[in-house]
């Protein structure tokens, strides 16, 4: 008897560690290839993303599918205008930036007293703030020139790069100081936001 107790409680434990070595290979495999955990350090997504959103990155949505059902179990689909990505910062590669993307390859970007202007039409931009300040950024240790961040352009997007920029717009270090992004360097597009420090209504609330 004691022996097929000994046997039972062997089985048991052997089949709750298998069942926590199988969620830990999960839960590696979405981290490393589904999804990212990012969070809002600076405020230059305001008022879209405020400093201390925790935000779930999809890492997937703009990779090309490997096997022929990924794209039925997981979507893709290009980077569209005004879609809001999280990439590798050009001039820092171990950083990450979140910005949105303004113009894409092949297209005309022109900013005329703080208006964009795509291919001479200008932009509707709802989401976008100014405030109108000289500001120096302390997390970027990064002095915005007004001349720039108000007045852009003509130039036309590259092949193979975006035109990215900061929804609080006189507080952004973005394409209007350091150039096109390279799409290459695009991680994904946030999804959706699991915590935020400043308001709990926050949480779950989906990102665009």
């Amino acid at each position: 008897m004691d022996e097929k107790k000994k046997k039972r409680e062997k089985n048991i434990f052997r089949e709750y560690f298998e069942l926590i070595a199988e969620t830990a290979v999960f839960v590696f495999f979405v981290m490393t290839f589904v999804v990212q955990a990012f969070q809002i350090p600076t405020g230059s997504m305001e008022p879209t993303l405020l400093v201390g959103d925790f935000l779930l990155v999809n890492k997937m949505v703009y990779s090309r599918p490997v096997y022929p059902l990924e794209k039925f179990i997981l979507p893709r689909r290009e980077i569209r205008r005004q879609d809001i990505v999280v990439f590798k910062f050009p001039q820092d590669l171990s950083r990450d930036f979140v910005k949105r993307v303004i113009a894409l390859e092949g297209e005309k970007i022109e900013i005329k007293d703080k208006q964009v202007f795509i291919n001479d039409e200008p932009l509707s931009e709802p989401y976008k703030v100014h405030n109108d300040r000289n500001i120096f950024n302390r997390e970027n240790y990064y002095h915005y020139d007004d001349l720039i961040r108000d007045n852009f352009g003509p130039v036309v997007v590259p092949k193979g790069h975006l035109f990215v920029m900061g929804d609080n717009r006189d507080n952004s270090l973005d394409s209007r100081y350091w150039s096109f992004l390279p799409v290459e360097y695009v991680k994904g597009k946030p999804w959706v936001i699991y915590f935020s420090r400043r308001k709990l209504s926050r949480i779950l609330k989906i990102v665009h």
